[in-house]
């Protein structure tokens, strides 16, 4: 007896598309999506709230007759941001732009130049190479703290964006990704055709093997971006100019000692929310398919 043909790829969508099961999907994800954007909405209105309605309600603020009185919103906690100058704001902004963009770049394009070193190139030692990036990636970062401290100041890179940036411009991490991404999606053979050709090794990597890791380069670079942009520690410790602050840590310091605006510190906090989460909107599509490759050989 002939066992029976496995389903096709169109009887399979033709499965999950059934009008009751996608019914069933959005029943479940509505409800779901409506509790991850709760704590946006309040953060929003608490951040348009004086410090008088903050803790008079949880969403809008009452009137005095009951109810809701949506007049007594304001945007006066986002003009202090960016007119007050003990607090800086717009400059801390620039730093955080400038310190995670930075990163993102020079770290994606290291990190995949490095993949690739040690996925195609065949060297003496490319097996310890790939052991040592293997146990970097297991030290807690917290331990590397007081060394890398120490190592930035005899550089003379204290308070520095470099000393800020160096450390994380080769992420062992991002080394081990993009060896695993040119092994799955970079042919070897195509390489090798490209040196017969006559292309230099520079120009292999350019023109071949970052067009083909692109996804891993979306992600890689998304994921940078984002640690640099909440980076709280490493800019406390490497600097110590006011003004090189990046929002994370000016935010911070708008906690008072013996007082606390949270309207203020709600409005800092959306600020420094929306660019990520607008940037992960932007780039969730190469996000997921970046962290998907090579995940299923097709």
């Amino acid at each position: 007896m002939t066992p029976p043909a496995p389903p096709t790829k169109n009887q399979i969508a033709g499965a999950t598309s059934h009008p009751l099961l996608s019914v069933c999907v959005h029943a479940a994800l509505v409800p779901l999506a409506i509790i991850t954007l709760i704590p946006f909405v309040w953060l929003l209105l608490a951040s348009l709230k004086t410090p008088e309605d903050f803790s008079g309600s949880m969403f809008l603020p009452r009137g005095e007759q009951g109810g809701y009185d949506l007049t007594r919103l304001t945007f006066d906690n986002y003009t202090r941001l960016f007119t007050d100058p003990s607090i800086a704001i717009g400059r801390a902004i620039v730093n955080s732009v400038f310190l995670a963009s930075a990163t993102a770049v020079l770290a994606t394009f290291l990190a995949a130049a490095a993949g690739y070193a040690l996925a195609r190139f065949r060297f003496r030692g490319r097996n310890a190479m790939t052991i040592l990036v293997l146990g970097a990636i297991i030290v807690p970062p917290p331990l590397l703290l007081a060394p890398g401290y120490q190592l930035l100041f005899d550089l003379g890179l204290l308070d520095t964006f470099t000393g800020l940036i160096l450390p994380v411009a080769a992420p062992a991490f991002g080394i081990f990704l993009f060896r695993q991404s040119v092994q799955q999606s970079v042919p070897e053979s195509l390489i090798e055709a490209a040196r017969m050709d006559g292309a230099t090794e520079l120009g292999i990597f350019t023109a071949i093997v970052l067009p083909l890791v692109r996804p891993m380069i979306g992600a890689f670079m998304l994921i940078t971006f984002l640690l640099m942009w909440n980076n709280f520690i490493g800019p406390q410790i490497v600097l110590q100019s006011p003004e090189k602050m990046p929002l994370a840590v000016v935010v911070a310091q708008m906690v008072g000692l013996y007082e606390q605006d949270y309207g203020l510190l709600m409005a800092g906090t959306l600020i420094s929310v929306l660019p990520v989460a607008a940037l992960f909107l932007m780039l969730q599509k190469e996000f997921i398919t970046g962290l998907t490759s090579g995940a299923v050989k097709g």
